[in-house]
């Protein structure tokens, strides 16, 4: 099959044997994969993800050194069933599958490690258990985007956001504008993104963003300073309290410490934002938590390949709730996947661009431009 490889940050196209389904497992003809950010990055940090990701228990992940078929968005069509497998499905029942496959020699993340080659390809293998199939009237090109979108509802649901509450996106990159999308899909009813890039802008605007922020010729944080519902400072929250305090023992026959109970039970406290940050970038962090409101809960999504520092002393005076986010659950893929069969969600300004197998180092560095590009498919199957 052909396939595009990657070994020491060069993408060539290459003819790989056959691939032949093992024991729970089930070939795919790939019919879209996606180029993710972490595959831009892991072209040529593998090494620093390697070594950090064995830090945590996972000694697989590629090096520079291996022969890896990146890609692990992807939807395609059933082949073939290895041993031990149900045959759910009929051969060219469409599919999109977590990238987690199961192997004699244990659990491989798909695209990410020699040891399963991913959606860059003409055909990929998946786990039965971990495969789902495509609802009718959901695309190819939507299809495909089902593990990019469940990596937003993630952060998305690490937010613990109400509909009433505000979120504020800083970096509208393909993730950040993915986690626009399901802040909207979910309800939430306003949602203020922030990026330097016209392009990007634009495109969180199609996103249903309900504010979209220049940060260089204004602040994010600007409306809160004005909103009397949002606290700036620590001076402002203490004297909150103290005139809080003094209302509520005025109270008869109530103790003001029980009205104050009553008040946090029922969320009429003050409380700030919740951010995501979609950046990855050292620094972000600092930045984030020095100029937003206090009480803020910042999920961070966006991965930094590189050590950073921010002051802890800035985020304990402002009572920040700091969150990081990863991957996703199967649950979360699969809702992600109904919304996009029902229209709740439409990833359409995501889509960019698609390319053949052929196209794809062009892509790579196509993507490095936010003016041209948020996400490119790769269709193996196009000349």
């Amino acid at each position: 099959m052909r396939a595009v490889v990657c070994h020491r940050s060069e993408l060539t196209v290459e003819e790989l044997p056959e691939l032949t389904p093992g024991r729970g497992q089930v070939l795919v003809r790939v019919l879209r994969s996606g180029i993710c950010g972490s595959d831009l990055h892991v072209r040529h940090h593998a090494q620093l993800t390697h070594d950090t990701i064995s830090e945590v228990g996972y000694h697989d992940f590629m090096t520079p050194d291996d022969r890896v078929v990146l890609g692990h968005e992807f939807v395609g069509e059933v082949v073939a069933y290895g041993p031990k497998t149900r045959s759910r499905w009929q051969a060219g029942t469409r599919v999109v599958s977590l990238p987690v496959l199961g192997t004699d020699g244990g659990v491989q993340m798909t695209g990410l490690t020699p040891k399963a080659g991913g959606g860059y390809a003409e055909y990929v293998l998946v786990s039965e258990a971990m495969t789902m199939e495509v609802p009718d009237g959901v695309s190819l090109d939507h299809a495909a985007m089902t593990e990019p979108l469940a990596v937003a509802w993630h952060a998305v649901r690490k937010g613990h956001l109400g509909r009433k509450d505000t979120a504020v996106v800083i970096g509208c990159g393909p993730i950040g504008l993915a986690v626009i999308l399901l802040l909207k899909a979910s309800g939430v009813k306003r949602v203020i993104a922030s990026d330097p890039s016209p392009g990007r802008r634009n495109l969180a605007r199609r996103c249903r963003a309900d504010v979209v922020i220049d940060p260089a010729r204004e602040s994010p944080w600007h409306e809160f300073v004005d909103d009397k519902r949002y606290l700036t400072d620590a001076v402002s929250y203490l004297r909150l309290g103290l005139t809080t305090m003094e209302r509520l023992r005025r109270l008869p026959k109530v103790p003001w410490w029980r009205a104050f109970q009553a008040a946090e039970v029922a969320g009429a406290l003050p409380k700030g934002p919740v951010v995501f940050e979609c950046v990855g970038v050292p620094g972000i962090i600092e930045q984030i938590s020095t100029q937003a409101p206090m009480l803020s809960r910042i999920v961070i999504v966006g991965v930094c390949m590189e050590p950073d520092t921010f002051r802890p002393v800035m985020a304990v005076n402002k009572e920040h709730e700091f969150r990081f986010a990863f991957g996703y659950d199967p649950a979360e893929f699969r809702q992600v996947l109904m919304w996009l069969a029902d229209g709740t969600l439409d990833p359409s300004p995501l889509h960019t661009g698609t390319v053949g197998l052929d196209g794809v180092a062009a892509a790579f560095d196509q993507l490095g431009d936010p003016e041209k590009h948020a996400k490119i498919l790769i269709d193996p199957t196009a000349e």
